[in-house]
């Protein structure tokens, strides 16, 4: 008998042995098909393939509808099912007891979280729907004009907050192009160095030409000329060469500060055109001014900050010194316990108003030793300006936040924590920059600039990005102030005009009272004049 018939013959638990030391054809042989299934037609194995039923398919991929989920829920039940499974696996096998207030923790945040839930341990069948980890209800498809057409935020919200971010959504704002009115201002210095132009809560502009300061009323429309340095003769004026070199107004909207080029500060009562006090102490020109209650700071060109206390016969209670070269820019904090000083030595200095001397303590001093006791060191040197620095602004909706501009070299505004001395941001406004107002209704900051492209740029904080920009004047920009309402700007430039510009929101929610430009509530001009261009004098 072969080979082949042995194995045939063999019984089957003696197959495997066999099969180990026969070839490779019996071994496919005696591994192959069962013969149940090689005695099956092949016409049955396609007949019993097709009758199988198929399930068919309801779309190509589940896409869930994030709008109806509260994924904080969901995020919680998923993890307490993890934590009591596992928690009842590990009991069964420990010897550990809970503890009470963990327990009763657990419970208190299970029903904090679980609204409509009793207890931690409700059933995930008894939830209530915000818990649901995928919702399959279908959300109502907003049409793509309509008003509530969700952003892109707002589908990857939660459901509770998804409808009331559409809702508080803010439209963008129209910024006009053009000027609301024109003012001529003939004999406006063209310095970069001084401040000649305010505006005061009373809603009267005050504005130097020369050696006059010109009020101009935006209530009536009236125009008064305050004072004329040298006295009522012109040819005495011209001959002395002296010019006004700064202006400010008090917080009460009736005193002036004149500052002038002969080194000697002034201050005038608006209403009854009358001065009422002389102030010196500065051995230059006083460019830059800014009040502080009573107190008087003023910068000049030798250097020296002094504060002024207007109610005292020895006024100067305080002498500032840390800049080298002529003081451009200053400029009190909203809670007045910060200075900021700017000078054309690049520097900008922040100065504390708890370490100067007070009025009270120096009243009683010598006039020398009142001045000595007042030498307070600053808080932050700030040397990042590669040019003068004169624009300066605070922040009035954000605490120890400044703004501060620089010249032609420099051509940045930068973002300063004057409680750390920290640069926050620094911005390249490709000119120069000469004066800086934050808006007092929203996150805006305006900035004027000179050589090369004389316009106004208006920016977003904190994005710092820019909105709009505002063309007109052909000359450096080179002061600006802002009504009383916060809507309207005033912008004086060295191409001897004056323009008043709509570049801010005015209040939320109500009309504009305390005054301003046509378009800003008060529509004053139109009683004043009747021409769009005007001269101031």
């Amino acid at each position: 008998m072969d080979k082949f018939t042995m194995i045939i013959e063999t019984p089957p638990r003696a197959v495997g042995s066999t099969i180990a030391t026969g070839s490779s054809h019996q071994k496919r042989h005696a591994l192959g098909t069962p013969n149940a299934d090689r005695g099956t037609p092949a016409s049955a194995k396609r007949a019993l393939k097709l009758s199988t039923p198929r399930t068919p398919s309801q779309a190509d991929r589940f896409i869930p509808n994030r709008g109806a989920m509260d994924l904080d829920m969901a995020r919680f039940n998923m993890a307490r099912d993890v934590s009591t499974s596992s928690g009842a696996r590990e009991n069964s096998t420990s010897h550990e007891v809970p503890s009470p207030n963990a327990a009763q923790y657990r419970k208190q945040l299970a029903e904090n979280l679980l609204r409509d839930s009793p207890s931690a341990n409700t059933s995930p069948s008894a939830r209530p729907r915000g818990a649901k980890i995928l919702s399959f209800k279908p959300a109502r498809s907003p049409s793509a004009d309509s008003s509530d057409f969700p952003t892109r935020g707002a589908l990857f919200s939660p459901a509770d907050s998804a409808c009331a971010s559409v809702g508080k959504r803010k439209a963008f704002r129209y910024v006009p192009q053009a000027a609301e009115r024109i003012l001529d201002a003939p004999d406006l210095v063209d310095d970069y160095y001084l401040n000649l132009l305010a505006w005061s809560s009373s809603n009267v502009v005050a504005l130097a030409l020369g050696a006059s300061v010109y009020l101009w009323d935006a209530a009536t429309g009236g125009i008064e000329e305050l004072l004329h340095v040298g006295g009522d003769d012109a040819d005495e004026a011209a001959g002395s060469g002296e010019y006004v070199s700064s202006v400010a107004w008090a917080a009460d909207g009736k005193h002036l500060a004149v500052g002038l080029s002969g080194s000697e500060v002034q201050v005038w009562d608006s209403q009854r055109l009358k001065q009422v006090r002389a102030l010196k102490g500065h051995a230059g020109r006083v460019g830059a001014m800014d009040w502080n209650g009573a107190t008087l700071s003023t910068g000049g060109r030798d250097g020296a900050i002094l504060n002024h206390d207007v109610r005292m016969r020895h006024h100067v209670t305080a002498r500032l010194t840390g800049h080298e070269l002529e003081v451009c820019g200053l400029k009190w904090s909203p809670s007045g316990r910060q200075l900021a000083s700017g000078g054309n030595d690049n520097l900008l200095h922040i100065w504390d108003a708890a370490a100067m001397a007070p009025a009270a303590a120096a009243s009683a001093l010598s006039s020398s030793a009142r001045v000595a006791s007042g030498n307070a060191p600053w808080l932050h040197r700030l040397d990042q300006h590669q040019a003068a620095v004169k624009a300066l602004a605070w922040c009035p909706f954000q605490a120890n936040l400044l703004a501060s501009g620089g010249g032609s070299a420099d051509r940045t505004i930068k973002l300063w924590n004057t409680q750390t001395g920290a640069c926050e941001r620094s911005v390249d406004t490709e000119s120069q920059v000469c004066a800086l107002q934050w808006s007092q209704h929203d996150r805006e900051l305006l900035s004027s600039h000179g050589y090369s492209r004389n316009q106004l740029c208006l920016w977003r904080y904190p994005s710092m990005t820019k909105v709009a920009e505002l063309h007109g004047h052909s000359a450096r920009v080179l002061h600006l102030a802002q009504s009383p309402d916060g809507a309207t700007v005033a912008s004086a430039a060295a191409d001897e005009t004056l323009r008043f510009w709509k570049a801010f929101g005015g209040p939320k929610g109500e009309e504009s009272s305390k005054g301003g430009c046509k378009g800003s509530g008060s529509g004053s001009l139109e009683r004043g004049f009747s021409s769009r261009s005007m001269s101031i004098r």
